[in-house]
């Protein structure tokens, strides 16, 4: 019947790249051989204590195709407390792209490590080198594509790894806004699992480009936070005109000017701080990002991550899905497992190795200790700080940004 989301333990999932194993189309657009690990391995610090490139420590540059990595992933996951994996799916009207990982972990039963998946839905384009309306491959949408998508999906749903939701299994959309009918998709799929013996579905809407959409206005049953949220970054950092002109003058580097550079505290802070929906919302915690590997330009940089931050923001994402939800729905989705060139990775790296994976496990289990809340108790997080503490942070918050724009002048990283 699946795996079930109703054991005591709140279950987290993380978003998982399939990405790292050659396949012709890289080769054919970007040279032979090509996989993300050349953008990884090319990139380099733009601006005083900047972390750049991240570099994988325990499983290295691996290959995907290799069983023997795809179950160190999965065991290295389950030690940590992380429930499974959501593979990202990429289906363009039947073609299906970067899909053997998957595709052998469906046919061999191994890793024993649950999964569900996310439908990555958007156009392929040359954004990596700067030519974003270069288009690679297109989404065409149509009912019958719709048919056709949702059988070949069938035998992944009847797995007994598929992670399910209230007993049905879990498929994330990543942009449902790109869809022309998406209640029309969402009734074609529902009818055809249920007439294979599926049964119904559990829909989930990835809020990244178009948040506050009620998944019920579209057919769906939920909504998924995608962390981090552009519009929770708090101030972009150097941004200012005389930090235009210091840039010109070469006192300060341009990657500020030219990208996006912001606090990951803030980042943290702004995404707690969010405006409770009224319908239905998995949470989303993110350990880091920073895609300049990706691009050379209009890069997000979040600066000042931590463990200790980052099991903060978890733990308090789980106690606000503990309080919330029932059991079977106490679900926590974490971006992501191994998104190396967005700087997004749980996976052990060169600079931090296990302590990411190490503080998802010590807030699980804090969390899993921890006394219910009352309702009393509970509060937002932009409630909890009083008007006078607000000003006190921000000053510190402004001393520290012109600490850090002197560092910058001087070239120094400390």
């Amino acid at each position: 019947m699946g795996t079930t989301l109703s054991e005591k333990s709140i279950r987290t999932i993380a978003f998982y790249l399939p990405q790292f194993h050659p396949i012709p189309e890289n080769d054919e657009w970007w040279g032979p051989g090509f996989t993300e690990w050349r953008n990884v391995a090319q990139a380099r610090p733009l601006f005083p204590g900047h972390y750049q490139p991240h570099l994988p420590a325990d499983l290295g540059f691996y290959d995907l195709r290799l069983p023997e990595v795809r179950e160190a992933q999965a065991e290295l996951a389950r030690r940590h407390g992380i429930h499974g994996f959501c593979y990202y799916h990429y289906w363009f009207n039947g073609r299906r792209i970067l899909e053997r990982p998957f595709t052998e972990v469906l046919a061999s039963g191994k890793p024993d490590f649950p999964f569900c998946l996310c439908w990555a839905n958007e156009n392929w384009t040359r954004v990596w080198d700067g030519g974003g309306q270069d288009m690679l491959l297109q989404q065409h949408y149509s009912a019958a594509d719709d048919l056709a998508h949702i059988r070949a999906l069938i035998p992944a749903f009847a797995d007994p790894r598929y992670i399910r939701a209230n007993g049905r299994p879990l498929l994330l959309v990543y942009r449902t806004e790109l869809l022309p009918e998406p209640a029309r998709t969402a009734e074609v799929w529902r009818a055809e699992t249920s007439k294979a013996g599926i049964g119904d579905l559990y829909l989930a809407r990835v809020e990244n480009f178009v948040s506050r959409v009620d998944p019920a206005s579209i057919g769906f049953d939920a909504a998924v936070e995608f962390a981090p949220l552009g519009a929770q970054v708090g101030k972009v950092k150097f941004r200012g005109s005389i930090h235009r002109l210091l840039a010109k003058l070469r006192l300060l580097s341009s990657a500020y000017t030219d990208n996006r550079v912001s606090n990951y505290l803030a980042l943290m802070l702004g995404m707690l701080a969010k405006p409770e929906p009224t319908f239905k919302r998995f949470r989303c915690v993110t350990p880091m990002w920073d895609n300049t590997a990706r691009r050379r330009t209009g890069a997000r940089v979040y600066i000042g991550s931590t463990p200790e931050l980052y099991k903060a923001w978890l733990a308090e994402v789980a106690r606000q899905t503990v309080d919330k939800f029932p059991p079977e729905e106490q679900v926590v989705f974490l971006n992501a497992w191994n998104e190396w060139a967005e700087g997004c990775h749980l996976e052990p790296d060169l600079k931090w190795g296990r302590q990411y994976l190490e503080a998802t496990k010590a807030a699980l289990d804090d969390v899993s200790k921890a006394a219910p809340r009352t309702q009393a108790l509970l509060a937002t997080p932009g409630q909890s700080y009083p008007r006078t503490k607000r000003i006190y942070w921000r000053a510190l918050a402004f001393l520290a940004e012109q600490r850090e724009l002197l560092k910058n002048i001087l070239g120094r990283e400390g």
